[in-house]
């Protein structure tokens, strides 16, 4: 028994020795496999490219717009009574001169042929003032009539005539009723919701009725600060005052580009003193009614004439605590870090002021794997 037991634990070390001489022989070939790697060198990391391209752009400078119509009118009833017609599709196109609402008529009418009659009655009285003070004036010559009857009708007739110009104006007043009683669109532009419908008492006091606003062209105002308007008259007495318009462009609230440009022709002349900001207003032309009035949208101001700028992608500009920086690839390969000075945004691109030149290569992507003094592989940007 004894004999069986230790044939059996010289098998059992027997395997023990083996199974540690193959473990201590993989890993002489790992570290041999390991050191060969490192011999040879792993390979740099990928990055994409592009290289700091100069070109002419425009300085420009973003707001928060709001659209306003150049128009807007309340239209509101100007003599009482009941709606009876409504000559309109909510929302619609309407043109100066169309007719909107008509009020009920035959009040108005009546008062216009009242007021004929009380002119026709008057004019028929100053004629028998008249004749009377004719014959008066003949009969005084024979002494048949008294000077101061005379004098009494020359005083009736033009009692007469003063009733005749008081009527002519009540029935001008009573025509002009009667034409309120029509009420007419007195601007082109685009009518609202109807706030009162047919049946229903309206006056003076009620409100308005409707609203329209002109379409085309249109406003778009927006407030920049008190140190912007002093930089954009500074730049303007530089060049002379010659053109006093700055262009504006409009994105819409979907992330468009408005297709036409504006013009400012308005700055206010104070400054809101709860936001430290002058109101500017531009003019555009809406021919599509894109731009509704009330909306938001954003404005790009262009500040000046076109000027040489080294430009970058947005995508190659990072920032730290210490502010703007690029990573640049030199004529060996190298990543160095570079800080830069940006100035305004150009769409994808970035101005750069300072710390770039011409033709450097700046990394746009793979910006992660790298690591200043590193050797990289480099591809180019495509359309670059």
């Amino acid at each position: 028994m004894r004999r069986r037991d230790f044939i059996k634990g010289l098998a059992m070390t027997d395997r023990s020795y083996l199974t540690l001489c193959a473990i201590s022989f993989a890993v002489v070939a790992l570290a041999a496999f390991v050191s060969r790697v490192e011999s040879q060198g792993a390979p740099p990391p990928s990055v994409t490219v592009t290289s700091v391209m100069s070109r002419q752009v425009t300085d420009t400078a973003t707001f928060i717009g709001r659209v306003v119509a150049v128009d807007k009118v309340d239209i509101v009833a100007r003599v009482p009574g009941f709606i009876e017609e409504r000559n309109f599709t909510e929302g619609q196109l309407v043109k100066k001169g169309d007719l909107l609402f008509r009020i009920e008529r035959e009040t108005y009418k009546a008062a216009v042929d009242q007021q004929a009659a009380n002119l026709a009655k008057t004019k028929a009285t100053e004629i028998n003032a008249s004749l009377q003070l004719k014959r008066n004036q003949e009969l005084v010559k024979t002494q048949a009539a008294t000077q101061a009857n005379v004098d009494q009708l020359a005083a009736a007739e033009q009692s007469a005539q003063a009733d005749i110009l008081q009527a002519q104006a009540l029935l001008e007043q009573a025509r002009i009723n009667l034409g309120y009683t029509e009420i007419q669109s007195p601007i082109d532009g685009k009518i609202g919701i109807a706030r009162f419908t047919v049946g229903n008492l309206v006056q003076p006091s009620s409100g308005p009725l409707a609203t329209i606003v002109s379409q085309d062209p249109i406003y778009v105002t927006f407030q920049p600060s008190e140190a912007d308007v002093i930089a954009y008259k500074r730049r303007l007495a530089e060049s002379g005052g010659k053109n006093p318009h700055l262009t504006i462009h409009i994105k819409l609230p979907d992330g468009s580009i408005y297709p036409h440009p504006g013009l400012t022709n308005l700055l206010d002349i104070q400054v809101q003193p709860d936001t430290d900001t002058v109101t500017v207003r531009a003019q555009l032309p809406n021919p599509e009614g894109l731009l509704i009035p009330g909306g938001v949208v954003g404005v790009t101001v262009e500040r000046g004439a076109p000027q040489q700028s080294l430009v970058v992608p947005q995508s190659a500009v990072l920032l730290d605590q210490a502010g703007h920086y690029v990573m640049v690839v030199d004529d060996t390969k190298k990543v160095e870090q570079r800080r830069i000075t940006t100035g305004s945004e150009q769409g994808r691109d970035v101005i750069v002021t300072q710390g770039l030149k011409e033709g450097e290569l700046v990394i746009v992507e793979g910006v992660q794997k790298v690591r200043p003094g590193q050797v990289v592989s480099t591809s180019v940007a495509a359309g670059n």
